[in-house]
């Protein structure tokens, strides 16, 4: 299998030739943009297993089945709805102009930036891949596709697949690690969007700014699940549970930690016990339980639970038997109940099938805590109080939220999907995504016939009676 190409040269002469492919085609009509959209749509359904089992083997374990739902089926959702929406969203946007403008016309152009890049991390390699590429293909694109270095399997693999199908002035994959994104981050794109850590987003950002890149950063942090006094135990621990555990808890909007009553505390963690298990029975040994994706990061959450354990926190295993070291890095999960918060686990973002469950009196004590708090980019709250709900959805700020469940705003192609402060800025998915990727240029056609020209010098007694009244009715 070949690998993705490589850095130093190659990276600026991708760069230059879609560059100079972009300045020969400026504005693809539609039906390019279609025909690239279709390619990746037929790459995907063609080459679905071996995908899959390029992400396991990179995992160590991952289901075929998880890599579907969560990698694969919003994959083919992003493509087919910029598919069905694209021909729309290209179309110029007529708007009124000021009435003192008359009888101008005014429209919006959607225009396409030119040479977009995009970082994608390696907890869903292909959806966070292909979600940013359908958008910026769709609004008529050149893009640049860095993959992880952690996900090299399926790098190799899409590279290769991506060089069957499309021309490099078109689209064109490169990997490698630290440096490498460094070095991608700092081309003079039109548009960067980076998908990662808050750590190395600020980097991004910065290599970015010394080339006035715009950015568009879909970071992380420790998002917030609430479960309201009067809400049926079961059925929250049922959701919160599954959106920590699929993918290993390796999910940028996994609830990072839980907000019980404190009086229910206990109970919420029994029926967190039973979730799990009634989800893997077999625990540890489930086929369908994933890796944590390598040594680096199955360290980093063992010390994580060493801290809490040398704390005294106490702790409760969704899995029977004890966690022993894993050669294919599966972490079993476990629940620390009210740990203190200079801990690790309560200062950083887990990112792991850890889940802190904290107690509280009042659910004013809750949105205190939430606001106090760097804003998530995600935030959960479990209710049946329409009220209240209204309440949290205007007293607290979240990348997105989910009523009721966990992860499930994430893959809906007609919602935003973005962070806020340090998890992240700006906005992809659907429409927003084709705006990210545009420039929505202003157009003003001026008719021969124009009012301003009543307000132009010598100004005098006439003018004068003209701006009071533009004044009333500005």
């Amino acid at each position: 299998m070949e690998r993705p190409l490589a850095f130093s040269s190659d990276l600026h002469a991708a760069y230059a030739h879609q560059r100079a492919a972009f300045r020969a085609c400026p504005y693809p009509a539609w039906e390019l943009r279609r025909d690239r959209l279709r390619r990746l749509l037929a790459l995907l359904r063609d080459r679905q297993g071996g995908i899959a089992d390029a992400v396991a083997a990179d995992f160590g374990q991952r289901a075929r089945a998880e890599t579907e739902i969560l990698d694969l089926v919003p994959s083919l959702a992003a493509l087919r709805h910029a598919l069905r929406h694209g021909r729309h969203w290209m179309r110029p946007r007529r708007v009124s102009p000021g009435v003192w403008f008359r009888p101008a016309r005014a429209q919006i152009l959607p225009q396409p930036l030119g040479v977009v890049g995009i970082i994608a991390p390696w907890n869903y390699p292909l959806y966070l891949s292909i979600g940013p590429l359908a958008s910026a293909l769709a609004a008529g694109n050149r893009a640049m596709l860095k993959v992880s270095e952690y996900t090299p399997a399926f790098g190799a693999l899409f590279s290769e697949l991506v060089r069957e199908r499309f021309d490099p002035d078109e689209l064109v994959v490169f990997a490698g690690g630290a440096e490498q994104a460094a070095a991608f981050s700092a081309l003079p794109l039109d548009h960067l969007l980076f998908t990662g850590s808050t750590a190395v987003g600020r980097r991004v950002m910065a290599t970015a700014a010394a080339q006035l890149v715009p950015v568009t950063l879909e970071l992380g942090g420790k998002s917030p699940a609430v479960v309201a006094p009067d809400f049926d135990l079961r059925l929250a621990a049922q959701r919160i549970v599954y959106g920590k555990l699929v993918n290993a808890g390796q999910t940028c909007v996994a609830p990072d930690h839980v907000h019980v009553p404190r009086a229910r505390l206990r109970e919420f963690a029994e029926a967190c016990v039973d979730a799990a298990r009634a989800l893997y029975p077999a625990g540890l040994a489930s086929p369908d339980y994933c890796s944590v994706v390598d040594a680096r990061q199955y360290l980093r959450l063992s010390g994580m639970l060493e801290q809490a354990r040398a704390a005294g926190v106490d702790m409760l295993p969704l899995f029977p038997g004890e966690q022993a070291r894993d050669r294919q890095h599966r972490l079993a999960p476990v629940l620390l109940l009210d740990p203190p918060s200079k801990l690790r686990i309560m200062q950083e973002e887990i990112f792991g099938p850890l889940l802190p469950l904290l107690g509280y009196e009042r659910p004013d004590d809750v949105l205190e805590h939430i606001n106090t708090q760097p804003r998530p980019l995600a935030l959960y709250w479990f209710d049946d109080d329409a009220r209240r709900i209204e309440h949290v959805l205007r007293h607290t700020h979240s990348g997105g939220v989910t009523v009721n469940d966990t992860l499930m705003h994430v893959v809906q192609d007609n919602l935003p999907f973005g962070g806020v402060g340090p998890s992240g800025m700006g906005h992809y998915h659907g429409r927003w995504g084709f705006d990210t990727f545009s420039k929505l240029k202003p157009v003003l056609r001026q008719s021969r016939l124009a009012g301003t020209a009543l307000v132009r010098p010598p100004y005098g007694a006439r003018v004068a009676r003209l701006v009071e009244l533009m004044k009333r009715w500005a």
